[in-house]
């Protein structure tokens, strides 16, 4: 860990030090359903500053779609202006086919996720099919229902990866917290997906070129002056190493429990320390909440 690993109170306490903020949604913003305590404010003050701010969010679906839920929950509509998500990354590379990979896939696609992520098909020459063997690729943007597990996916992934038919997954996430319950993701059935031998393409955080869309948006040369702070190490402070920014972490989020960070509380900062040491990540920092 770098000798300058803080446990801050707020978000305060590192502004003056960067020009540009990339924020996770789902863990920092809200829990998805409601907004954490702060969290306006924050925003408010960090806008009143100056600073530039980017929402990055492994969310399976399109910015406009994120914007109105969260307008919803209580977010300003002129923070929502500058959101970033897997959705709209697959989105964009089903569009362009961009590379060899996607323009291989075909047509029919196999749908794995909730209806409401099928705004991800809009304005594409697709047609979703129903089964591993009538489709040409799947998309994968998580589970039919909150309740399921990975073991419930089994028969259509196992299918899937006998016929060797090409995977997006469109949430590089493994789980997320909603109103307080655990949920998986779309990157637990991929991950099972890829052990079973099927090709799966990631697109998301931890993964770095999503980074360069945030980039875009906030104009800053110098990535030395912008911070990512997200709640998850595997994705949020991975996928910031992997694009060369400094990182906090918000402790009251994914890894709560893990680092003893009860009701949103002060996490220990020997567990905190602890778990990023084993992950190999160097965040500047912990912070329990986006508070100011």
């Amino acid at each position: 860990m770098p000798e300058t690993f803080h446990a801050f109170t707020g978000i305060r306490e590192v502004a003056d030090q960067f020009d540009g903020f990339v924020l996770d949604v789902w863990g920092v913003i809200h829990d998805g359903v409601r907004l954490y305590p702060g969290v306006v404010d924050t925003l408010e003050r960090l806008a009143a500053a100056g600073k530039r701010m980017v929402m990055l969010t492994n969310a399976p679906r399109r910015a406009d779609a994120i914007a109105r839920a969260m307008a919803g929950m209580g977010v300003p509509a002129r923070f929502l202006g500058a959101i970033m998500s897997s959705g709209e990354a697959t989105h964009e590379a089903l569009a362009r086919r961009p590379d060899g990979w996607y323009a291989s896939l075909g047509r029919r696609c196999l749908h794995i996720g909730p209806a409401r992520d099928r705004n991800l098909f809009d304005g594409l020459d697709l047609a979703r099919v129903e089964t591993a063997e009538a489709a040409d690729f799947i998309l994968n943007t998580g589970p039919w229902r909150d309740e399921e597990t990975v073991a419930d996916y089994e028969p259509i992934l196992a299918a899937g990866a006998a016929r060797g038919l090409k995977m997006i997954c469109a949430n590089p996430d493994l789980e997320v917290i909603r109103g307080g319950v655990r949920i998986i993701c779309a990157g637990a059935l991929a991950l099972r997906y890829d052990a079973l031998g099927g090709p799966v393409r990631w697109l998301g955080k931890p993964h770095a070129d999503i980074y360069a869309f945030c980039f875009d948006r906030l104009g800053i040369a110098d990535h030395a002056r912008i911070v990512a702070i997200g709640d998850s190490l595997r994705t949020d402070i991975a996928g910031a190493a992997a694009a060369g920014l400094a990182s906090i972490v918000v402790t009251g989020g994914i890894h709560a429990e893990e680092f003893a960070a009860f009701r949103g509380g002060p996490a220990d900062p020997a567990k905190v320390a602890g778990a990023c040491r084993r992950e190999g990540l160097e965040p500047i920092g912990h912070v329990a909440r986006f508070v100011w």
